[in-house]
C-alpha cells in the first residue's frame, strides 16, 4: 500500500531462510481483513506497507531448527508470530508472545511466498493435503474465525447464556459460529444488510436487531427481560460499537471485545458501574488453531462461508475497493 487508498501488486524479492527457526512458503490463498481498511482509509499511516496476514499454503522450505514443519507440509498460520513456548504463550495468549511479530507488519502474505519467523511457533500443518473446497475455511481459520472465537471465549459464550454479537462483518459472523459451537442457547446478531443477517442464521443466529446505538441495545434489553446478554462479542471497533456493546451487557456479564479499535474513549465512571467483566485484543489465534483446523477438516464448520467475493491476487486493489464499499463482506485472493 503506497498510501491510503492506492494499493498495488509488486514484484519483491522471494523470500529467504535468516534465521534457523524460519520456514518459507508458497502461499496457497490469502485475503483481505477488515482491518486493511484501516490504512487503505487512512487511519492508519501507509507508506509502501506490505500488506496481508491471512494465509494458508505449502512449506517449501525450513531453517535447521524447525522440528514440527517439514517441507511439502500443507500449513495454516495465524497473524502474530509466536514461538508458543515463552511462559505467555503457554498461558493462551500467543499474540503477546515475548517474540511476538504482526504478520501484517513486516512480512505481508497478499503474495505468492512468505517467510515464517518461529514456525513451530506460528504454523500448524493441516492432517494431509487439503481438497479445494476446505481451503477456504482454512485460510478463515488463520485470522477471522480465530478472532470470532477468542472473542466468543472471552465473552464466555456457552450452553444457557444469550451471546449478542455487534457488527456482522467477518469477525462478527464468525462470532455468531463460535458461540453456536460453544453450545449458546441464543444468539442475537446485530446487522442491518440482508445477506449478512441471512449468513448469520446459516452460522446460527435466532434473532437479528436492526437497531444501533441506545435504540440496539434498548431492543437487546427487550429481548431479555430487561437484562442484557450474558455474552456480548463486539467486533467492529467503533466508539458506537463499543458503546453498545457495553450498554447490552447485563451486569455480571462478559464482553469480549475484538474489533481493532480507534479513537474509541471508555468512561471509566460508566465501565465502573456497569459491573461487566471485559477481555479482548489482539486474538491468540494460535492457542486454537489445532481444534479449528480439526472441525473445518472433519466438516463440522464452514467458516469458507464467509467469503463472498474471490480475486487473483493482481488484483488485489478491486478486492480492497469493494471491502470499502460494502460490496464484499471479505475478499479471497487466489495466487
Amino acid at each position: 500500500m503506497h498510501t491510503a487508498g492506492d494499493v498495488r501488486v509488486e514484484q519483491r524479492p522471494d523470500p529467504v531462510i535468516v534465521e534457523p527457526t524460519d520456514a518459507i512458503i508458497r502461499v496457497t490463498a490469502t485475503c483481505i481483513c477488515g482491518s486493511d481498511l484501516w490504512p487503505y482509509r487512512g487511519v492508519e499511516p501507509a507508506d509502501h506497507q506490505v500488506m496481508g496476514h491471512e494465509y494458508v499454503g505449502v512449506v517449501e522450505e525450513v531453517g535447521d531448527r524447525v522440528q514440527t514443519i517439514e517441507v511439502g507440509d500443507f500449513v495454516v498460520g495465524s497473524f502474530v508470530i509466536s514461538d508458543n513456548t515463552c511462559e505467555i504463550c503457554r498461558s493462551g495468549y500467543q499474540s503477546k508472545c515475548v517474540h511476538a511479530e504482526f504478520v501484517a507488519q513486516t512480512i505481508g502474505t497478499q503474495a505468492e511466498r512468505a517467510r515464517i519467523p518461529h514456525a513451530d511457533g506460528t504454523l500448524v500443518a493441516t492432517p494431509g493435503q487439503p481438497a479445494p473446497e476446505l481451503i477456504p475455511s482454512l485460510l478463515a481459520a488463520s485470522d477471522v474465525l480465530g478472532t470470532g472465537w477468542f472473542g466468543a471465549v472471552a465473552a464466555e459464550a456457552g450452553p444457557g447464556k444469550t451471546v449478542a454479537v455487534v457488527g456482522d462483518g467477518a469477525v462478527g459472523l464468525m462470532g455468531v459460529l463460535a458461540a453456536k459451537q460453544l453450545g449458546a442457547e441464543r444468539i442475537i446478531a446485530m446487522s442491518r444488510h440482508p445477506e449478512r443477517q441471512k449468513l448469520a442464521r446459516y452460522y446460527g443466529a435466532t434473532d437479528i436487531v436492526e437497531q444501533r446505538g441506545a435504540d440496539g441495545v434498548a431492543k437487546i434489553k427487550e429481548l431479555t427481560n430487561g437484562l442484557g446478554a450474558h455474552s456480548v462479542i463486539e467486533a467492529v471497533g467503533t466508539q458506537e460499537a463499543t458503546q453498545q456493546a457495553i450498554g447490552a451487557t447485563r451486569p455480571g456479564g462478559h464482553l469480549g471485545m475484538v474489533g481493532v479499535n480507534y479513537d474509541v474513549t471508555l468512561r471509566g465512571i460508566q465501565l465502573f458501574f456497569s459491573g461487566i467483566h471485559l477481555h479482548g485484543g489482539p486474538a491468540p489465534v494460535r492457542r486454537f488453531l489445532p481444534e479449528l483446523i480439526q472441525l473445518v477438516w472433519d466438516g463440522a464448520i464452514d467458516p469458507g462461508r464467509v467469503f463472498d467475493l474471490t480475486l487473483p491476487l493482481e488484483d488485489a486493489a478491486r478486492g480492497y475497493e469493494a471491502m470499502d464499499e460494502r460490496r464484499a463482506t471479505k475478499v479471497l485472493l487466489t495466487v
